[in-house]
């Protein structure tokens, strides 16, 4: 016999209803295990964070000479040879700039309250509504502590020693710095050796093709972009630190070189160096009318850098929306410190670049996207991966 028409329909409903649920249950699954992941990931970034930041530093800074090796390597000069004098050029940048800035810092660290005094000087006629705010809750503090219990005593937790603090931080930066070079010697120096690799984990040979094809496409395009953000934010601070000098602020070399680190931090780190010079010109100038040209030199600076200079050179392409960049600024700023806060943007980049050439994860490179590049970009990557292959 053969089975009924209404029969064979419930059970197509049935079997299609339980694929959906399956389904379902397959997504749901996955969304954990994906979830649990990136939560296993952050604990281990946050309490390896003595492990894993030298070696994100090195991957920085090896994808960032990237292209001088391999321009070197087209004149006949050897990898091995390349990237052992980038990295000695940049121990002896590094260790220049340490040498030439210790002095100023230390010296603006022990001055610290002076200057705080000088502001409070100069800004005396700001001060005068809150004066008032505060009397009333110095008072009130007066009146808690007068109202403890006599037998009531307060426990204080004893420091450490300073000498044994200072020792210990020296010790772990040296050795941070170590495995940063190190690290990025040995990631310069490979050569082809990981995308050999990483063909050979692929078995048909369009799939090794493809590989091949994006990984080189990927590391251009983020080897080209941190080398380039890196030189212009170099002339950034170099163009701040003479008009500095020009206009007569002590230290310029300390708010240059401030200046070219801060503006790996869009938008917040070009206010802090606003902010960070429009206090030292306050109390180092007599009128205030002089002193704002400091702090309004390094605006214009700003401006022409991220309105003129950056989008002509990097291009909008890689741009990536404040949103994006305020809460990856605020996230490796809670996991990694200063440190984290000057990675976070190269990071965006990487990951955003990485997203746009994989297409279960466009998505997410069109979340990092700007506004104007919000579509994305299919036609210049394809064109991208062509000239790679």
């Amino acid at each position: 016999m053969k089975p009924e028409p209404d029969a064979l329909a419930a059970g197509a409903a049935e079997a299609t209803e339980a694929r959906a649920v399956a389904r379902a249950d397959t997504h749901l699954m996955r969304s954990l295990l994906v979830g649990i992941f990136i939560f296993m990931s952050v604990y281990a970034l946050y309490f390896g964070r003595a492990f894993f930041m030298p070696v994100m530093l090195a991957f920085l800074l090896a994808l960032t000479l990237t292209p001088i090796v391999r321009l070197l390597r087209k004149h006949g000069i050897p990898e091995v040879v390349s990237a052992t004098l980038l990295v000695l050029l940049s121990i002896c940048v590094f260790a220049s700039a340490g040498y030439l800035l210790s002095g100023p810092i230390i010296e603006l660290i022990n001055n610290t309250s002076s200057i705080g005094h000088q502001l409070g000087e100069r800004l005396a006629q700001l001060r005068r509504p809150f004066e008032k705010m505060m009397q009333i809750s110095h008072q009130i503090e007066q009146l808690t502590e007068t109202s403890q219990e006599p037998g009531v005593q307060k426990v204080a937790v004893a420091q450490s020693g300073i000498l044994s603090s200072a020792a210990s931080n020296i010790l772990s930066a040296g050795t941070s710095l170590t495995i940063i070079f190190v690290l990025s010697l040995f990631l310069l120096a490979s050569g082809t050796m990981f995308y050999e690799k990483i063909i050979q984990s692929f078995a048909s040979l369009s799939e090794k093709k493809r590989a091949l094809r994006v990984v080189y496409d990927v590391e251009r395009e983020i080897s080209h972009y941190l080398l380039t953000v890196t030189i212009i934010n170099a002339g950034l601070g170099l163009v701040i630190g003479l008009g500095l000098w020009a206009l007569g602020m002590p230290n310029p070399l300390v708010w240059g070189v401030a200046a070219a680190l801060l503006n790996f931090l869009p938008y917040v780190g070009a206010l802090l160096t606003i902010v960070l010079v429009a206090v030292m010109a306050l109390i180092s100038f007599d009128t205030i009318s002089y002193a704002l040209l400091a702090p309004a030199f390094v605006l214009l600076c700003d401006i022409v850098e991220g309105q003129f200079v950056t989008p002509m050179v990097v291009g909008r392409r890689l741009e990536i929306n404040a949103v994006a960049i305020f809460i990856a600024i605020a996230f490796w700023s809670w996991l990694w410190g200063f440190v984290g806060a000057l990675t976070a943007v190269p990071l965006l980049v990487v990951i955003k670049v990485f997203c746009d050439h994989f297409e279960g994860l466009a998505h997410v490179g069109n979340f990092l996207a700007a506004q104007q590049t919000a579509v994305v970009d299919d036609e210049p990557v394809e064109e991208n991966t062509e000239a790679a292959a």
